[in-house]
């Protein structure tokens, strides 16, 4: 079915356009629109995420030596940067942010059976977090940051089953993490990995009364009563202590008035002490530590987006632009991760982007050039395990 067509027409397939179409028409995105419409503005952002371009003069370029071929690329129109420019200025960046909802609660299901590392429980397990984006104050001047700066905070849940985004909030860089909580909807049964900056015992009671788990590393200045010794641990696997505990000072304790569980663990690896509070009683010790530990998915979630899809180099100035260029990232990996799934790979998304991203001009049928190179590493794999 493929047979002939380029790369980046093959990965068109695989968007859904009548749903697109439906977040244009919410916000009345093709008002007075005769060519460039949003879907002409999505396709040729979506290629710069793929082919990694450093600016839209950049995007702008690549399209233009390769002209011949925009019709069977799928792109109807081929416009200037002032073009794209303009329409990242003047159209509701609600468009694409929608639209990047549509993909995640089609995508997330699709992972609802992928292992998380050395974890066996059925729980949902979704780690919290956030990554700053500096700016200049001068040019952004609508996202204040800390000490006089500019920045922007992408706000993410992930889902570890596949490290698929489940949330997503882009704010200034003043906004405070543990904000965000007020803003989530927890999920019954559901496990939340987060660091420090979200202790808030308010919002993290109203967590507990609403059935879910949380596991965060605790404040060094955190004050509280031990009520209870679980002696039942093992020492060889880095545990140190395992308490029930009751918060003491005056405000979190009528804040929080539950017990919580305090766990002690040492990381050998990276020779610290580590305390993590909990409300699960259920689970083993052991397993708070192994939970916390797979927290570094959304760093690598974070590192990955900034450095393989195009958001450090920002493509516009205005909070409107700046929030469909980040959306568009989102997007792309989301499509990605659909392909992923849909082609049976297993090559990580990582992986897969690289192997789009230089391929988007080749007539090579996508399941072919994915099962190319995963052949390719697996007989790299074993030459090396037969030279070793």
């Amino acid at each position: 079915m493929n047979t002939g067509k380029y790369v980046f027409a093959q990965l068109l397939q695989f968007i859904n356009r009548y749903e697109f179409e439906k977040c244009v028409s919410k916000y009345n995105g093709d008002h007075g629109t005769r060519e460039f419409n949003c879907w002409n503005q999505f396709i040729q952002l979506f290629f710069g995420q793929l082919t990694a371009r450093n600016s839209l003069r950049d995007i702008c370029t690549c399209l233009k030596a390769h002209q011949n071929k925009l019709y069977h690329l799928g792109i109807k129109k081929r416009v200037n940067q002032s073009s794209i420019s303009r329409a990242n200025e003047r159209r509701d960046w609600k468009i694409f942010g929608d639209f990047g909802q549509y993909l995640i609660e089609q995508v997330r299901p699709m992972y609802d059976d992928f292992p998380i590392p050395n974890i066996d429980l059925k729980n949902e397990v979704f780690a919290l977090d956030s990554t700053t984006i500096s700016l200049s104050l001068k040019l952004f001047s609508w996202a204040p940051g800390k000490y006089s700066r500019g920045a922007i905070k992408m706000h993410t849940l992930l889902d570890l089953r596949g490290s698929i985004p489940s949330f997503v909030m882009i704010t200034d860089g003043k906004y405070h993490d543990s904000n965000i909580l007020d803003v989530l909807v927890p999920v019954t049964g559901a496990i939340y990995l987060m660091d420090k900056a979200y202790i808030d015992f308010a919002a993290l009671y109203n967590m507990h009364e609403m059935g879910a788990f949380f596991v965060s590393r605790a404040k060094t200045t955190m004050d509280y009563t031990v009520i209870e010794h679980n002696y039942n641990i093992d020492p060889r696997f880095g545990l140190k202590s395992d308490k029930t505990i009751l918060l003491a000072g005056y405000k979190s304790s009528k804040l929080y008035p539950d017990p919580l569980r305090l766990v002690e663990y040492y990381d050998a690896q990276n020779d610290i002490l580590l305390t993590f509070v909990s409300n699960n009683h259920e689970v083993s010790a052991l397993e708070i530590a192994k939970l916390y530990r797979n927290r570094w998915q959304i760093e690598t979630f974070f590192k990955w987006i900034k450095q393989n899809l195009t958001i450090k180099k920002l493509w516009g100035q205005s909070e409107n632009a700046v929030n469909i260029h980040i959306w568009v990232a989102i997007c792309t990996y989301l499509i990605v991760a659909r392909i992923k799934h849909e082609m049976k790979s297993n090559l990580s998304i990582y992986e897969i982007v690289q192997i789009l991203g230089i391929s988007v001009f080749d007539k090579t049928p996508l399941n072919e050039l994915l099962t190319e190179y995963q052949t390719n590493q697996n007989d790299k794999e074993q030459l090396d395990l037969f030279n070793n």
